[in-house]
């Protein structure tokens, strides 16, 4: 299918050919009919994009102050390419689309196939949009009405902030598309609307629709006080850069009057505007209640409606029904319509055009999820792989370490990344649906790189279809997917090996380590300067992610294991608690091993970035070990050994060379299964001593 997508780095707008998406658990598969070019939003984002680098600086300081500490803890080569590769990924552009629905989620209900919806899915002929975020079209709205819902959504929430009471005088600051329908919702109302706008074309829209439109720069704010008196409220719906917009509203209200930001105008407030008069000032986040909360708009967990009546979804449906009574009239918005496959200049369009639709053909097959290349053959190779997942740990790091390498697949749920990467690393096949990578008999490895609670089942998918696997880090989230991946090896078709990314085990340094200590009784101490994780990202997410303990830390307790070659027996976790709450991504883990020996891990969020990341302390019958990042290895009371300086990485690459070479010669499987399922389990015991303090064998 043909999706258009933005390069952040080049400023270039792609139209490019993806597999179509699934249907995901809770979210809708929808073929397009229309979709919407808003004027503001993603032509400001195209702007940006092919700004220079200094430019981008300028517009975005924060960003850049995250970029100078990265650069103090991981040097500036490291941190360049981390900025390049985020830039180099392509972002879907558009988020009002119209269209039937052809696949239905799981959990999803009030939905049937051909059903005409409003959501929020990009420029796409067939997109995946989350239930929460869809709503169905009454029959008398036409597409090209319809497609504006999502638009009309943000302006209904910040006309709700406001409140206005019948009869009110409001003006509006900025008469663009959103703008312009505040103006219809205004006087839907009751309330008497001014406009405010510097574009001729834009008032003169206004002025059709009845209502008097000032221009700024002659009209200054006693000008339009004197023309209509005090204004009750002003919504701001302007795109500017200039610091004047604030000021000028607040000189055009009233004494306690408010205002409320839905545009984009840097918050320069002075005091002074609003000491007198008492003004409150608010800016609307977006569609309304809901909006960014992954339980809702992802998981498509409802708020009440007698304790949040306006939810993002209950505005989408006002939207319509206010189209359909003609309450709103969005007809004079529509500029342009353009064919998808000429949607590439889009941007392009004069910045007088207001709503620029794109309009879809509807020949896309809904069941193309994957995309093949006939002309690249892998005739004659030992292993062909494909990988599952298109992340960050993926692009960074999974990939670079698989140049030269045969893979013929790269699949991601939107497909959209898997194409970019795909294009980047020579990769000759994308697909959407993993299923169908298991029906490839020229496919001997699968490597799994999604999101944690995915690994299990797509693991053993693999299994069961015969191939070799290699799964990113954790193996499982819970005990349950631990003993579904035993069962699924014990009833595999043929021998198949199971390798989970425990990379630092691999390591130069930690190889050298092996060798020095012998398995002799010793004590590991390693210490991890993770970094803080906000709190919201989904690896903290016990479904999701598992946590960071049981997401990260994993690679530590395994390596404990590697490191002194015994199996862990026991584990006792204790976290740091602050006003109450657990913070599970501060822990020490203590752990006993069948040898004797005994590890602790230290995994902490909260020390600073510039502080190196790991430490490794190995004392041993007189000896001691210290590693330093993965960059010096000291030793002390070793013959023959003091130090060994390198900067050779944390494995990665040594894991991938080995795995590929024990799966070509017919060796033993890189990774132990007994390795594999003691290093899970002890994770996982680690997680529940957590919440006792105790310790907690491992089975």
């Amino acid at each position: 299918m043909k999706q258009l997508a933005q390069n952040l780095r080049t400023g270039e707008t792609l139209l490019l050919n993806v597999p179509v998406p699934l249907a995901r658990k809770g979210c809708l598969l929808i073929k397009t009919r229309k979709s919407l070019v808003s004027a503001g939003t993603e032509r400001m984002l195209v702007r940006f994009s092919k700004a220079n680098f200094l430019h981008k600086a300028r517009q975005q300081p924060d960003k850049v102050r995250l970029v100078i500490d990265k650069i103090r803890a991981d040097g500036f080569w490291k941190t360049a390419r981390s900025v390049l590769r985020r830039l180099d990924q392509p972002l879907p552009l558009g988020y009002c689309n119209v269209g039937d629905v052809v696949a239905i989620g799981e959990g999803v209900e009030g939905f049937t196939i051909g059903d005409r919806v409003a959501g929020n899915g990009p420029h796409a002929e067939v997109v995946c949009v989350p239930v929460n975020l869809v709503a169905k079209i009454p029959s008398n709205v036409p597409d090209e009405e319809a497609v504006f819902t999502v638009l009309g959504a943000v302006g209904l929430h910040g006309l709700r902030l406001l409140a206005p009471a019948l009869g009110e005088r409001v003006a509006v600051i900025g008469l663009g598309l959103i703008g312009l329908m505040v103006v219809d919702l205004l006087r839907a109302q009751g309330c008497e609307v001014i406009g405010v706008e510097p574009d001729e074309y834009r008032r003169r829209i206004a002025k059709g629709k009845g209502i008097p439109a000032l221009n700024p720069v002659k009209s200054a704010g006693k000008s339009i006080s004197e023309q209509f008196g005090e204004m009750d409220g002003v919504i701001i719906t302007a795109s500017s850069g200039s610091g004047n917009v604030i000021s000028m509203a607040a000189a055009i209200c009233r004494k306690l009057g408010k205002i409320v930001l839905i545009g984009d105008v840097p918050l320069h407030l002075n005091r002074s505007d609003f000491y007198h008069k008492e003004l409150t000032f608010q800016v609307s986040c977006a569609y309304g209640p809901g909006r960014y909360d992954h339980a809702y708009e992802e998981q498509g967990v409802d708020y009440p409606l007698p304790y949040v009546r306006w939810t993002e979804n209950r505005n989408f449906q006002e939207i319509l029904r206010l189209l359909a009574n003609g309450s709103l009239d969005v007809k004079p918005l529509v500029s342009n319509i353009v064919p998808i496959e000429s949607s590439s200049g889009i941007y392009q369009i004069s910045n007088r055009s207001l709503a620029t639709l794109i309009d879809y053909s509807g020949k896309c097959k809904v069941g193309e999820t994957v995309i093949q290349n006939p002309d690249h053959a892998f005739v004659g190779q030992k292993v062909v792989a494909a990988v599952i997942g298109a992340g960050n740990f993926a692009c960074m790091t999974l990939l670079p370490c698989l140049r030269g390498k045969p893979v013929k697949y790269i699949a991601s749920s939107g497909g959209l990344r898997a194409a970019e990467l795909a294009a980047k690393y020579g990769i000759p096949c994308i697909a959407t649906d993993y299923r169908k990578i298991l029906e490839d008999e020229e496919v001997d490895l699968i490597i799994i790189a999604t999101r944690h609670d995915q690994h299990v089942s797509i693991a053993a998918d693999a299994i069961r279809a015969g191939k070799h696997v290699f799964v990113e880090k954790p193996l499982s989230i819970d005990f349950r997917g631990v003993e579904a991946l035993k069962t699924a090896f014990q009833n595999a078709p043929q021998p198949v090996s199971l390798t989970v990314g425990f990379n630092r085990r691999y390591a130069p340094h930690i190889t050298k380590m092996r060798e020095l200590l012998e398995g002799a009784p010793m004590n590991i101490v390693v210490t991890v300067n993770a970094g803080y994780v906000l709190g919201n990202a989904w690896i903290h997410d016990s479904a999701r992610g598992g946590g960071r303990l049981v997401g990260e830390a994993c690679h530590f307790i395994d390596l404990v294991g590697w490191i002194a070659q015994s199996h862990i027996t026991e584990a006792c976790t204790h976290v740091l608690t602050a006003g109450g709450c657990m913070s599970s991504d501060n822990a020490t883990v203590l752990l006993r091993l069948a040898s004797g020996s005994t590890g602790t891990v230290h995994y902490f969020s909260n020390g600073h970035n510039s502080y190196p990341k790991e430490r490794v302390e190995v004392h041993s019958l007189g000896r001691t070990l210290i590693l330093d990042d993965y960059k010096v290895l000291r030793g002390y009371g070793f013959e023959g050994f003091r130090e060994m300086k390198a900067d050779t990485g944390k494995g990665h690459q040594e894991q991938f060379d080995r795995l590929f070479e024990c799966i070509s010669n017919g060796k033993e499987p890189l990774m132990p299964l007994e390795d594999i399922w003691n290093s899970s389990r002890a994770t996982l015991a680690a997680r529940d001593s957590m919440w006792t303090g105790s310790w907690v064998k491992v089975s």
